[in-house]
C-alpha cells in the first residue's frame, strides 16, 4: 500500500517549487502525493513560538482539508506553514512524520522528523534531524529537460551556436538592482559572447525593473538574441532555454534560478554585482563555487561543472527512510 504525502503549499512559488522538486523524484510506486493549499490570515505574521502547534494564522477555508485523514508524511516549506505541520503531527497522535524545508525558526526543532536546510544557512540549527544541502531542491531533472527539448528544439534553431541563456533577476530585500549593476552585467555578457561567439536567450523578472531591462537590451543589441521579457504574453520558454543552451549566465540574487541552472549540468556563470547581494546570497553563491557547480562571470570562459546539482534526490532518500 502506498504511503501518503501532503505538500503544504502557499503563494510563495519558490518554496512550492522545492517541494514539487522533491515530490517529482520520490518513487511513484511507493508514494501518493497530494497538495494542500494554505491561505494565511494576518495572524500568520506572529512569531512561531506564539503560534506553536496550531492552526493559528491559517484561514478557516484551508482548515478542513488538513484536519482529517492524516497522511504518513507532511512536507512544509515556509516559516508560516510550519505550525500547521506541527499541528497535523499532534492531531494525528504522532502517525504523521513532518519534513520541513528551509529554516523553521529556532523553536520546536525536536518535533520535526527531518529539517532540510541549504548549506549557506549552516549554523542556524544542528542535530541528528538536520540535513544540510548545497543549494535547494528544484524541478530540473533529465525528464524535465528532455520534455523541454522536444518542445523547444526548433524554436532557436536559426540562431548561431553556442547558445547562452541569460537569466536576470533584480531587486531583493533592501537591495535594488541598480542601473550600474545592470550595465555591468550587460558589459560582462557582451565580453563573454565576444570571446565565445553565438547567440543569447534572454529572460528577466518582475524584479528587474524597466530601466535596467532597457539598458541591458540596448548594450546587447548587436548580439543575435531570442528574448522573453517580463510582461510578454507568449508562452514562457524558460525550460526551453535551460534545455537548449550550451552555457548559462544567471544573476546571484535568486537561489532557485541558480540551482535550476546548475541542475542542467551545463557551464554556469554567476553575476553578483556591486553592493547588491545580501550576505546570505553571497554565502550561497560561494557554496556553488566551492562545490564546483558554477563559476564567477568574467573570471574564466571555459568552466566545466563537476556534475548536475539537485538536492531533491538527497532529500527524497532521507524521506523514504522515515517510513
Amino acid at each position: 500500500m502506498k504511503k501518503t504525502i501532503w505538500l503544504l503549499t502557499d503563494s510563495r512559488m519558490g518554496s512550492v517549487g522545492q517541494m514539487r522538486g522533491i515530490a517529482a523524484v520520490l518513487p511513484k510506486e511507493k508514494f501518493e502525493i497530494m497538495e494542500k493549499k494554505l491561505v494565511y490570515t494576518p495572524l500568520s505574521a506572529l512569531p512561531n513560538v506564539l503560534r506553536g502547534h496550531s492552526l493559528l494564522g491559517i484561514d478557516k477555508e484551508s482548515r478542513p482539508g488538513i484536519s482529517r485523514d492524516f497522511p504518513d508524511i507532511v512536507l512544509s516549506a515556509s516559516r508560516r506553514s510550519a505550525p500547521a505541520a506541527l499541528w497535523i503531527k499532534k492531531a494525528s497522535k504522532g502517525k504523521t512524520k513532518i519534513v520541513q524545508l528551509l529554516y523553521p525558526g529556532q523553536f520546536f526543532q525536536q518535533d520535526f522528523d527531518l529539517i532540510i536546510i541549504p548549506e549557506h544557512d549552516r549554523g542556524k540549527l544542528s542535530g541528528k534531524n538536520i540535513l544540510y544541502t548545497v543549494g535547494s531542491p528544484h524541478r530540473i531533472t533529465d525528464e524535465t529537460l528532455n520534455a523541454a527539448h522536444k518542445k523547444w528544439e526548433t524554436a532557436f534553431a536559426g540562431l548561431p551556436r553556442p547558445l547562452t541563456a541569460l537569466i536576470i533577476g533584480g531587486n531583493i530585500k533592501g537591495k535594488g538592482f541598480t542601473e550600474e549593476n545592470a550595465e555591468n552585467l550587460a558589459l560582462a555578457v557582451k565580453k563573454f559572447k565576444k570571446n565565445n561567439g553565438g547567440a543569447l536567450l534572454i529572460t528577466d523578472s518582475s524584479r528587474t525593473g524597466e530601466n535596467a531591462e532597457k539598458n541591458i537590451i540596448k548594450i546587447l543589441k548587436d548580439i543575435p538574441t531570442y528574448s522573453y521579457l517580463w510582461g510578454d504574453k507568449s508562452e514562457n520558454p524558460y525550460l526551453g532555454y535551460l534545455s537548449e543552451a550550451d552555457n548559462i549566465i544567471v544573476t546571484g540574487d535568486s537561489v532557485s534560478m541558480c540551482c535550476e541552472a546548475c541542475g542542467t549540468g551545463k557551464p554556469v556563470y554567476v553575476f553578483c554585482g556591486k553592493n547588491w547581494l545580501t550576505p546570505k546570497h553571497e554565502r550561497f553563491v560561494r557554496s556553488l563555487y566551492n562545490a564546483g557547480y558554477a563559476a564567477p562571470l568574467g573570471e574564466k570562459n571555459d568552466f566545466q561543472p563537476k556534475g548536475k546539482l539537485n538536492p531533491a534526490y538527497e532529500a527524497a532518500k532521507k524521506i523514504e527512510q522515515l517510513v
